[in-house]
């Protein structure tokens, strides 16, 4: 793969096709129906499909992110004055491309190999709307991720209250690929008060989509033995707010 398609349909595989169409009755609408505040899907893109995208992001985007890192403050400890009453904020390591910015460093080589130009397309705004099943806006966010050993995101929400396009819900769409070096990443996410389901997101062409906000993590990626440098786990996602009539 030189670069991405300029439809994002152009990368699914036969299932994943089908699913766009709403011939797949188990994952159409499954977010709107009330069935969980997730879902993830396996075979929607091929491996070999996935293997490429991911040799191309590394190429592409692999030295042209920016850090975003946000270490647990110290004071979550040692300013409390009563037992039991910690307070933790969302606490992550990771590197981004920040694609609705012009002036975002990976911006420009993200445009260059199609990255962009996919995640604009019609067809990857149409999958996120038939997979959660609720009406989306033309216009979302885009972004993309890189997780390393050890790399991380902390249990935190994504909840916007002061945003009042978004405090009440929004969607989000995350494609999954790993270089061969990944050995496991895995979501934490909450079921009726409880972080107690688990999801292993270290799998080339996972789709995922949230219906956001909800407590979730993501643990720190595991590599491979002797593979710790060759381990990553890219995330493209676009962050979609409701249509309203």
């Amino acid at each position: 793969m030189r670069a991405f398609p300029s439809e994002f349909e152009a990368l699914l595989s036969p299932l994943g096709r089908r699913v766009l169409e709403g011939k797949v009755p188990a994952l159409d609408g499954v977010l709107a129906r009330g069935q969980g505040r997730f879902v993830a899907a396996r075979g929607l893109i091929s491996q070999k499909t996935a293997d490429a995208a991911a040799r191309l992001l590394d190429w592409a985007l692999g030295d042209r992110l920016t850090p975003m890192e946000a270490p647990i403050p110290p004071g979550t400890i040692w300013d409390m004055t009563q037992n039991y009453e910690e307070r933790l904020p969302k606490a992550s390591r990771v590197r981004t491309a920040f694609l609705d910015s012009k002036r975002s460093p990976g911006r420009a080589a993200a445009e260059a190999c199609g990255l962009v130009a996919m995640l604009e397309s019609a067809s990857f705004h149409a999958f996120a709307e038939r997979l959660s099943g609720y009406p989306l806006r033309r216009r979302w966010g885009r972004q993309a991720l890189c997780y390393q050993p050890g790399d991380y995101a902390g249990p935190h929400t994504d909840h916007h209250p002061e945003e009042p396009e978004a405090r009440l819900g929004y969607t989000d769409l995350h494609l999954t690929f790993c270089t061969r070096g990944v050995a496991r990443q895995l979501l934490v996410w909450e079921r009726k008060g409880h972080l107690s389901e688990v999801t292993d997101v270290a799998v080339g062409g996972l789709v995922t989509c949230y219906r956001l906000p909800v407590w979730h993590a993501v643990t720190p990626l595991e590599a491979r033995p002797r593979a710790r440098g060759h381990a990553r786990r890219w995330v493209l996602l676009g962050t979609f707010l409701d249509r309203t009539p």
